[in-house]
């Protein structure tokens, strides 16, 4: 390791530190490489040359700091993302959701709503809207007016309809829209079950008996001590028997809460909470 590269990562830890004490968002368990990277683009955007330097101008200006944030914090999704998660969600835990006379599932860091609407998709399309509270995540306040409001780019539709056939869509994914102009808007009917709201995995609390947990494509971006954490806060929220479902380049092998769990649809990693 070569000095510079030393005095670099120190500053980065500082940084961290300082983002914690500031304004009590938690990224010390979050994998060092990546928040590396995603400071190094900040730096990069707005010119500023070192990471003690970007420290200064974020314990300043808090309007900056939402700035940096929104770099920090992971806002890749679309709808019915791997649709093979969503038809095997479909297929293999919609039939046991069946059973409960209400329905809560959580979506950890929902980002900008996508999963989360397509969540209400399907349970519409199965009967089970009116039974179903959605409660979706994230530690972004941004990217979460942005789900609420429930607005994408209409280019991006073509994808996610092709998605949504994929994953056993029952109908047309326009059926679910209305589109005006380059932009769609989601149909208020599948946002009235859906509560949005901050939470952070790193600092946060249970949700309390819930039926399903999904969070994809977030514990890769937490050292190990983080995503126990977290696939101990999913486990305790919820209900006995309930399903896990997590990214497709995530696992619970090498996590101490593993044995707490079987699998359900192995491929999709889907898993279920032991009695």
């Amino acid at each position: 390791m070569t000095e510079k590269t030393a005095i670099f990562d120190i500053e980065v830890k500082l940084f961290i530190q300082a983002v914690f004490m500031r304004y009590n968002y938690d990224f010390r368990d979050y994998s060092l490489a990546s928040v590396k990277r995603r400071l190094s683009s900040v730096m990069m955007v707005h010119k500023v040359k070192t990471i003690t330097a970007l420290q200064e101008k974020v314990l300043h200006e808090p309007e900056f700091f939402t700035a940096v944030l929104q770099y920090m914090t992971i806002s890749t999704t679309e709808m019915f993302r791997d649709p093979d998660y969503f038809k095997a969600f479909r297929e293999k835990v919609i039939p046991y959701l069946r059973s409960y006379p209400s329905i809560k599932i959580w979506i950890a860091g929902c980002s900008s709503g996508e999963e989360a609407y397509s969540f209400a998709i399907i349970f519409k399309e199965e009967g089970l809207l009116n039974r179903v509270m959605i409660y979706a995540t994230d530690i972004n306040p941004l990217i979460l007016e942005k789900a609420k409001a429930g607005i994408y780019r209409l280019e991006d539709i073509k994808k996610y309809s092709i998605n949504y056939q994929e994953a056993g869509g029952k109908a047309s994914l326009s059926d679910y829209y209305a589109a005006n102009y380059n932009a769609v808007a989601i149909d208020p009917e599948l946002k009235k079950n859906i509560i949005f709201a901050d939470h952070s995995l790193a600092t946060d609390s249970v949700f309390s008996e819930m039926q399903f947990v999904s969070c994809r494509n977030v514990l890769i971006y937490f050292d190990k001590k983080l995503q126990d954490r977290a696939i101990t806060l999913f486990h305790d929220s919820l209900s006995m028997q309930g399903f896990l479902g997590i990214g497709s380049k995530e696992s619970l092998k090498f996590s101490k809460m593993s044995p707490r769990f079987e699998h359900w649809s192995t491929n999709e990693r889907i898993y279920r909470k032991l009695k």
